[in-house]
């Protein structure tokens, strides 16, 4: 749908919007203050290219920007372009995204740069429609690289956005639900301008950033405290809604840290899809499986010793995940690891360029400490 398409759409909803003079007001508090306080000198808002601005954007999902900076500078310096990143293999892609988690994002950055190599010409493309068909690229994804890059007239909704907008304009509801969504997309469209929509954008990013932030917002700051709604009402803290609370379930699991007699770790590459797909783990086994039993039908080997190492658990955003690591010492060599490709040894000191989540990389490095000290 078309971005004209969408503000038709929107009005004949009924969804109010604010007036012209509210609107021009909005934008002029807003550019005036990120005129003097916004952020203007971020790794990729130099030589803003849309290919520069696509990787900001998906690394910025869900991450912090003091986070991004080093990875998008260190993801950059090996691949500067879409063509070098189409071409490179996937665990070269996970291990550099390893420690912003949500590595999804990694897979389908990989994944639309082939595409745009090989249906585009290796072009970005530049039409708002054609970027909402790529892997991992939405709507506000697909407004912010347009805005940002080529000062295309789109508006963005991340989540700074959506917290300024509700409160701003006293929006009740989680704005994950359709209608509360309709709603926040309808005054994005109707506040931004056409003139320095890229200002405008980032300015709305920086707003929710570093003043409405969702605890502790600085409102004496704001630029739009004067016509806040909720603070108007003393109400700030009570938009946006919070998502409905879903009991959180857990999964737990022995996480078998196995070793031949020279210290190498057993690591297995994880299905493409599901948590940590693609990356390299441990073997994992239920709580209640015997490991040595394990040992001995899929390596063939036996067990020297055994021991339990202190449990740990990693929040996923649907569910929690309790490991239980397990030290496991062969007294044998292996006589075989499983599908070639799919297991590897590594020294746990320096597993190479693997792609590793931060959970398994942090108990390597605990095993290469505790092997130094040994």
């Amino acid at each position: 749908m078309t971005a004209p398409a969408r503000q038709a759409s929107a009005q004949q909803s009924g969804v109010p919007t604010p007036r012209t003079a509210a609107v021009d007001d909005f934008g002029q508090r807003l550019l005036r203050w990120f005129d003097r306080h916004g952020r203007q000198d971020l790794p990729w808002q130099r030589d803003a290219t849309p290919y520069r601005v696509w990787i900001s954007e998906i690394m910025l999902q869900q991450t912090q920007v003091a986070v991004v900076v080093p990875y998008f500078e260190r993801f950059m310096a090996r691949f500067p372009d879409l063509a070098t990143l189409a071409t490179a293999e996937p665990d070269e892609v996970l291990h550099l995204w390893s420690g912003l988690g949500y590595y999804a994002r990694a897979r389908n950055l990989h994944r639309t740069a082939q595409v745009i190599v090989s249906e585009h010409q290796g072009r970005f493309p530049e039409q708002i429609e054609v970027l909402e068909t790529l892997p991992g690229i939405g709507r506000s994804t697909a407004g912010a690289i347009l805005s940002l890059a080529l000062g295309q007239h789109h508006p963005i909704l991340d989540g700074n956005c959506k917290r300024v907008l509700a409160r701003c304009f006293a929006i009740p509801g989680w704005p994950g639900g359709s209608a509360v969504l309709r709603q926040l997309w309808a005054l994005a469209e109707a506040l931004t301008p056409v003139q320095r929509v890229a200002a405008f954008n980032q300015a709305m990013m920086d707003l929710g950033a570093t003043l409405c932030k969702r605890s502790s917002p600085a409102c004496a700051s704001c630029p739009l405290a004067d016509c806040c709604q909720a603070l108007a009402q003393d109400r700030v803290r009570d938009y946006p809604a919070p998502k409905p609370r879903k009991r959180v379930p857990l999964r737990a699991a022995q996480v078998l840290l196995v070793q031949d007699q020279q210290g190498q770790l057993l690591l297995q590459r994880r299905p493409p899809a599901g948590i940590w797909g693609g990356l390299w783990t441990p073997p994992e086994l239920d709580v209640d499986a015997d490991v040595a039993d394990w040992c001995r039908s899929r390596l063939q080997a036996s067990v020297l010793r055994l021991e339990m190492l202190p449990p740990r658990r990693h929040t996923f955003s649907h569910f929690q995940f309790e490991m239980q690591p397990v030290l496991v010492l062969l007294a044998s060599p292996p006589a075989r690891i499983g599908d070639e490709g799919d297991k590897v040894w590594v020294d746990p000191a320096q597993p190479g360029g693997l792609g590793l989540p931060a959970p398994i990389r942090h108990i390597l490095a605990e095993l290469a400490q505790r092997a130094g000290s040994e």
